[in-house]
């Protein structure tokens, strides 16, 4: 569809799906979003029917709906492509989404290194208030919603919901204990449900082909299609549309994998790395934890042998270190002493490299105990990934 025109994003069924979930009700939207299955497709495959109902049935008044666009995980790009080729459903997304978990107001947090996603994310929602499908009486149905788009200032920690919420209140971009939990006390100290773009975007088609039929889609535990963001040395990079349980060999395929593949970080700096080996490894939330790495946001990058590992380690490194906000000890402490480590034995192998590898670990247990976040809590996985699955200095 032309993303400037919301007739063309109607001809081709744009708010059909906004339509039927007025016909539904809040409750039945929910019950049809618990029922696909739909799991968050940010990293952390939180079930979305969980996450709006327990924002729905809170008491506190107002709630509110946040869409987090802040996409800063290296090598993740499929926000992006959704809010430049496609805004108008995002918008609609955040509507029905909205509808059903009773908010009257949402912000969209947009990385601040998207400017064409911004241009034309103010032109849909300028155009749909226009139009009457944002504002005191949405479609006619006598439901209130509008948008607001907050821009993001450049911080990885701010994709972290908690930090995200801070950065939208005008405080430091820095995480917040938990419990409680956002669906109880989130923006503004009230209860707020967070998704990524490609989670809510994922709603459409559930409320347009039903439950059942996107349950189809995908394995059981892991329905509907996935977006991966596919970069490194491939022929073809950019993003593909698989349904879930493809295999990360398939997917290769599609991108053109060149010679010599000497590893694939899946889910980016916060990822892990698997074998050349491992190719057959499915493409699910379940299959990749079995595998011992994690699927993550959907980023696979591909190293061929020309890429020396231990300069792409401490490049990991160095942008966790950058991008700690500082606010607990493990992370704060821990990405530099990483980072310290890896600088030392950057040359090294073997014998001479095992002292800091141990003291690598010592750290990297550490920050994934005892960090507030997801920031702390991940790096080191692909640091550990590497040494362990790779052999990286032995």
């Amino acid at each position: 569809t032309d993303p400037a025109s919301l007739d063309d994003y109607r001809a081709h069924g744009g708010y059909t799906a906004l339509r039927r979930a007025f016909d539904l009700g809040p409750a039945g939207v929910i019950r049809e979003v618990t029922d696909a299955g739909l799991l968050g497709r940010g990293g952390a495959a939180f079930p979305t029917g969980r996450k709006w109902q327990a924002t729905a049935a809170q008491p506190d008044h107002p709630h509110y709906l946040v869409c987090n666009a802040d996409e800063s995980e290296p090598g993740t790009f499929k926000d992006r492509v959704l809010m430049e080729g496609d805004p108008y459903a995002l918008v609609e997304a955040m509507t029905v989404a909205a509808y059903a978990t009773g908010a009257h107001r949402g912000y969209l947090y947009l990385r601040g290194e998207y400017p064409r996603a911004l241009a034309r994310l103010t032109h849909a929602i300028e155009r749909a208030r226009a139009r009457g499908l944002l504002g005191d009486d949405v479609m006619g149905r006598g439901y209130a919603f509008d948008i607001e788009i907050r821009r993001g200032a450049g911080a990885y920690v701010c994709g972290e919901e908690t930090a995200l919420f801070n950065s939208i209140e005008g405080r430091r971009g820095e995480p917040r204990s938990k419990p409680p939990f956002p669906v109880e006390k989130g923006l503004f100290g009230k209860p707020t449900v967070a998704n990524n773009v490609e989670t809510l975007v994922n709603v459409l088609p559930i409320l347009t082909l039903g439950a059942r039929a996107y349950a189809a889609i995908g394995t059981p535990a892991s329905t509907g299609p996935k977006l991966f963001c596919v970069s490194g040395s491939v022929a073809r990079p950019g993003v593909y549309e698989l349904p879930f349980g493809a295999t990360l060999g398939e997917l290769l395929t599609l991108a053109g994998v060149r010679d010599h593949l000497r590893a694939v970080l899946l889910g980016g700096a916060a990822g892990g790395f698997v074998r050349p080996d491992e190719l057959d490894l499915p493409l699910t939330f379940e299959g990749t934890r079995e595998a011992g790495t994690t699927l993550g946001s959907g980023v696979v990058m591909a190293f061929d042998d020309t890429v020396p590992l231990p300069r792409l380690l401490l490049r990991i490194a160095e942008f966790f270190r950058d991008e700690s906000c500082g606010q607990c000890v493990p992370c704060r402490v821990g990405t530099v002493r990483q980072e310290e480590a890896l600088r030392r034995i950057a040359e090294r192998t073997g014998d001479a490299a095992a002292g800091d590898v141990a003291l690598l670990r010592e750290v990297g247990r550490a920050m994934r105990d005892a960090s507030i976040c997801g920031l702390g809590q991940t790096a080191w996985n692909a640091v550990e990934s590497a040494i362990d699955r790779l052999g990286a200095y032995e």
